[in-house]
């Protein structure tokens, strides 16, 4: 299953980041490395949709975003864009995607999504149009990396696509947009795993870019007590 288009040369890499950790970046370094990318472009999201409502304590999407710009400065192959948070309204991932295959066409953003969430596109706005809007670099979870895309692909997207023999790709039936196992050598961090260590009090040096360690810890967002 080969593409005939121009090789994608961006791609987005959206989420919370709260906090960007090590392993965000090991991941898209690794990505960048795999695909041959010019550019991969940091999305934060300013109003996670799915998260809302939840106990899961969200630190403030400026704060956000200067870590990913603090921790991503010295690469020139990453990014950042503020599109999400100068939004109104829930930050929904299929308006993100409007806009950069507006701005690359007629090549497609590549979306990296870990294997997780992308076993949940359904539930997210729009998951038909999402795969068709651009191609998706889908990334195994820690630890190990086990699993393959036949078993992430939610269940009401399968008639979309069709799955190469080999198992690592699909290919969208109409739009030729692809879906891609990309395997990376997962770090086993996470960050809510960090926001428990924070809220203890305990140590995330080395887990945290150091640029941006000591701005977490000062901004006490994570700490046990503090508001979500």
């Amino acid at each position: 299953m080969t593409s005939s288009e121009a090789k994608p040369r961006v791609a987005l890499f959206g989420g919370t980041f709260n906090p960007i950790h090590v392993g965000h970046l090991r991941a898209a370094e690794e990505v960048c490395e795999q695909l041959g990318l010019a550019k991969l472009i940091f999305v934060p999201s300013a109003n996670p949709p799915l998260k809302r409502g939840g106990p899961e304590r969200i630190a403030p999407a400026a704060l956000r975003l200067r870590w990913v710009e603090q921790a991503i400065a010295g690469n020139p192959t990453f990014a950042v864009d503020a599109l999400e948070l100068a939004r109104d309204g829930p930050s929904y991932t299929v308006d993100t995607l409007r806009i950069f295959a507006a701005r690359l066409a007629p090549e497609r953003p590549i979306f990296v999504i870990g294997c997780d969430a992308f076993a949940e596109l359904a539930q997210w706005r729009e998951p038909k149009a999402l795969l068709a809007l651009a191609h998706f670099a889908v990334l195994p979870r820690p630890p190990g990396g086990a699993g393959s895309l036949a078993e992430w692909i939610p269940p009401e997207l399968a008639a979309d696509l069709v799955l190469a023999p080999d198992g690592r790709e699909a290919r969208h039936r109409d739009a030729g947009s692809w879906v891609r196992r990309v395997p990376i050598r997962a770090l086993d961090v996470s960050s809510t795993e960090l926001r428990r260590l924070l809220s203890e009090g305990r140590s995330v040096r080395y887990l945290l870019p150091e640029p941006v360690l000591d701005e977490v810890l000062q901004s006490g967002v994570y700490a046990a007590g503090a508001p979500c």
